[in-house]
């Protein structure tokens, strides 16, 4: 006879230790991703001032697409028991990542280094380190999720801070050097504390999930968040070169308006789960989808630093709140919690080649970065969420159908 499932202890102590540990994966993996504008203006104006704006992304869209893209393959091996390997994997490879980065002295080896190898750890520690945490609650699960993901933006104010007074002081090296050894020692929490409450069978399924690719609402989720996530991230790469182009910010001070994204976002992390855990997931995702393009299109009006400003913290606020419930939209909508690491992997793989595409167009829109240029890309960053919203009105209406 088979004993009953133990019941999900939603709280106590382990349970908000592997909360903290989901948060410090967060930080190392999505943070270094929002705080990638730091090095895209760098570069720029820099290391890489002889490569243009479009290759330089490149970089920073690997790493954001190698985080999604291996998600099929973490999410089945996380549903197949190999948690705490795919942990320790991914942590290795994003210290050692950032910390040869500090070696690299031309395009590709940066490309190598801060693109793929940090890339391909992000993608083997995310997906395992968001599941994880439907183990131990269910009742305030979104909550919980949104706290966790609060790690990316508080290193996307923190890194940048860091690197705009070492870089000058130390140099490139010696900055991207201390980021890894910060990287090193936070990560020593989940290494040591990380652990799946429930024992998963070694047993690799597919990493497609038939059932979800046949429920219309899934689907559409799907293409949504493809849209979506083309352009999510046009702001946190360009922002800080739109305030020098504009002459709004100088190339020292505009470091402040990354943080200023990635303040915005702290409160969009948790606020709007905490809603979806009473209102539902898929609302409030369209909700903070179309809020987010409409602020997109309102950067077209800006022209001084305090509506510079503003913007900063209002798409931060709404786009953090995108990214934060989309996990809790994928298990919302998976009704067996065996196949939730799956899902997962399938929705993350095709926001991984958004990803990886979206701000390269960007960047190829952009030119320069003089004229009218900036009207366009900003309308293309909009106009891409846009129809992520209506793609998300179409899943709500499906779903009634459920």
């Amino acid at each position: 006879m088979q004993s009953a499932p133990e019941p999900i202890p939603d709280g106590g102590t382990k349970a908000w230790v592997q909360v903290l540990c989901s948060w410090i994966i967060l930080a190392n993996s999505w943070g270094l991703v929002n705080s990638f504008g730091m090095y895209q203006t760098y570069y720029e104006n820099g290391l890489l001032s002889n490569t243009t704006s479009s290759a330089i992304s490149w970089i920073g869209s690997l790493q954001g697409a190698l985080l999604l893209i291996l998600a099929p393959v973490s999410g089945t091996l996380y549903d197949a028991g190999y948690f705490r390997p795919l942990l320790l994997a991914g942590l290795f490879l994003i210290i050692f990542g950032q910390f040869i980065t500090s070696f690299a002295t031309s395009y590709w080896q940066i490309l190598l280094s801060q693109g793929i190898c940090i890339g391909l750890g992000c993608g083997l520690a995310y997906v395992p380190s968001t599941a994880i945490l439907s183990q131990y609650f269910q009742r305030r699960r979104a909550l919980v999720i949104g706290i966790a993901s609060t790690g990316s933006p508080v290193i996307g104010i923190v890194f940048p801070i860091i690197f705009g007074k070492l870089q000058p002081a130390l140099g490139f090296p010696w900055a991207t050097r201390l980021i890894a050894l910060i990287l090193s020692v936070i990560s020593v929490i989940p290494a040591a504390a990380m652990r799946p409450r429930i024992k998963q069978k070694a047993d690799i399924r597919s990493f497609i999930d038939g059932s979800a690719i046949r429920d219309p609402a899934f689907a559409l989720v799907v293409v949504g968040s493809f849209f979506v996530y083309l352009t999510l991230y046009v702001a946190f790469f360009y922002i800080q070169l739109f305030g020098i182009k504009h002459h709004i910010t100088s190339i020292d001070s505009s470091s402040y308006l990354l943080m200023l994204l990635n303040a915005g976002s702290i409160p969009g992390r948790v606020a709007p789960n905490y809603l979806a855990d009473r209102l539902g997931a898929l609302r409030i995702q369209l909700s903070v989808t179309t809020i987010s393009a409409v602020v997109m299109f309102a950067w077209l009006g800006v022209r001084n630093l305090g509506g510079l400003i503003v913007f900063a913290l209002l798409y931060g606020l709404f786009s953090g709140g995108v990214v934060s419930v989309t996990p809790c939209l994928i298990v919302a909508l998976s009704l067996q919690p065996e196949k939730i690491g799956t899902r997962m992997g399938m929705v993350f793989f095709v926001m991984g080649f958004a990803v990886l595409a979206g701000t390269p167009i960007a960047g190829a829109i952009l030119g320069s970065g003089d004229g009218d240029s900036w009207t366009s890309t900003i309308a293309y960053g909009g106009g891409s969420m846009m129809m992520g919203a209506v793609a998300y009105t179409g899943a709500i209406f499906m779903s009634w159908n459920r």
